[in-house]
């Protein structure tokens, strides 16, 4: 009897081959679907207000680039579904598992992406294949069909009636052989109550870990494109809406035009932290968004936003264009500007530690610890007070992470991280940067943000 992989009351599965060895995937479907939209703001329909002066100038300059960054941007084929399916069944066996089990949501779009609507036909291969099974409502078979996942034939279901318990109904189901305790690993994102009600109904119930945690670790060729194009695409509007920048202008109007550049652009933000001067020392603000920009004040900008379902997660901390780089005032009120200046570098420094750091067989700790001596050295280390950085795909925030603590996870090519110190001097200044960036078979590793911030202005 083969294994299987799981998302929950949602299945489908594609039978396999007399030659193939079946594992199993299970989506839940619990919920409901919603579907909003969000139009872009046309920059000629805004007055010429300040802000609408802002925007204009913000939006032009980025779009007057060509926005060739897009041109690595593919979205996954077809046949990158089916691989990421079957690797996961391989990691099943490899770790003992029989199913492995998922709800929508992030992890579900990476097995079953349901945004693709022209699919390649695609050979299957290899000995062990995943068999997926969708657990649905018996009401709702139809819809989840018209799903348009990106499976070669029509997906298999199993379905519950309303009044029935679904997690019978999957215990009972046949796929499981002569077992009467399957083993399944449940998804990180899976909610409490089902990981609880399979376990209360006959489940061996495992968290995520081992190699089926690592499989969406290793990224492809073609993922990489995409998370190249979706973050040094964010750089760009960071660099285009600086140039725009005015004395005044609240931190919340920098928010709002930002996140328009991003979408004149093709991408989709879903967050974006804007702080001036003094709330910059709170690593991820809290503030109600209302300071003004004044001469002096660094602003430190930490933004993402999504392409193809690839999230960019990046940060820039930096002077306004209306601050002069010389002569300036190296002391006024509040704001001590030589002090300013040189943490900006010290940080670069540590950014640059830790990049030589991120090679092949290298621990997540160690990595860490490369850009923290750096700080440490020059009597920064108490204002270091976060971890380095953390995988990013899909997920803003993947595992691994860059922390100064985890030596059990190896850098291996192809995963990619964020590498984000910082320094936050209390009631003073913050300064972080942040780059995306993949481990390489060979030497350091690239960066995918378009490059690396060059002065506090020039981010």
């Amino acid at each position: 009897m083969g294994r299987k992989l799981l998302p929950l009351p949602a299945i489908s599965t594609s039978p396999p081959s007399k030659h193939r060895t079946p594992r199993y995937l299970i989506y839940f479907f619990l919920g409901l679907l919603f579907l909003t939209w969000n139009g872009i703001i046309d920059p000629s329909s805004v007055a010429l207000s300040s802000k609408g002066r802002f925007q204009k100038c913000s939006i032009d300059r980025y779009l007057s680039t060509g926005l060739p960054f897009l041109d690595t941007a593919h979205p996954p084929p077809l046949q990158e579904f089916i691989l990421r399916r079957n690797n996961l069944a391989q990691a099943l066996v490899d770790d003992g598992i029989d199913a492995f089990v998922v709800e929508p949501g992030y992890t579900f779009s990476y097995y079953a992406n349901t945004s693709q609507f022209d699919w390649e036909p695609w050979e299957e291969y290899g000995s062990i294949v995943a068999n997926t099974s969708f657990l649905v409502p018996h009401f709702e078979e139809i819809r989840a069909r018209l799903l348009n996942m990106p499976f070669i034939k029509p997906i298999s279901t199993m379905t519950y009636e309303e009044h029935w318990d679904p997690y019978t109904t999957l215990w009972e189901s046949l796929i499981w052989g002569d077992k009467l305790s399957p083993v399944l690993m449940v998804d990180e994102e899976m909610r409490d109550f089902i990981s609880r009600g399979l376990a209360n109904n006959g489940f061996t119930v495992l968290g995520l870990g081992g190699r089926v945690e690592e499989v969406h670790q290793i990224k492809t060729e073609r993922e990489i494109g995409i998370l190249r194009a979706v973050n040094t695409g964010t750089v760009e509007a960071i660099r285009a809406m600086r140039k725009c920048l005015y004395p005044d202008v609240t931190s919340n109007e920098v928010v709002e035009v930002l996140d328009n550049t991003l979408r004149a652009g093709g991408l989709t933000p879903f967050f974006n932290i804007v702080e001036f001067g003094r709330q910059a020392a709170l690593p991820h603000g809290g503030h109600d968004g209302t300071t003004k920009l004044q001469s002096g004040d660094f602003i430190l900008i930490d933004v993402g936003a999504h392409l193809y379902g690839y999230s960019s997660d990046v940060t820039r901390t930096f002077f306004p264009p209306f601050f002069p780089r010389s002569p300036f005032t190296p002391q006024t009120p509040r704001k001590n500007i030589t002090e300013q200046i040189s943490v900006w570098h010290l940080v670069l420094s540590a950014q640059s530690a830790s990049v030589k750091a991120m090679v092949p067989n290298a621990t997540a700790a160690s990595v860490d610890i490369a850009a923290r001596n750096v700080i440490a050295a020059a009597g920064y280390g108490d204002q270091f007070a976060h971890r380095l950085g953390h995988g990013i795909g899909i997920k803003a925030h993947e595992s691994p992470y860059l922390n100064k603590g985890n030596y059990v996870s190896v850098l291996k090519p192809g995963m990619m991280f964020t590498s984000e110190p910082g320094v936050y001097v209390l009631e003073e200044f913050g300064v972080r940067h942040e780059d995306v960036l993949v481990v390489r078979e060979e030497g350091e590793a690239e960066n995918l943000s378009g490059g690396f911030a060059e002065g506090p202005w020039d981010p």
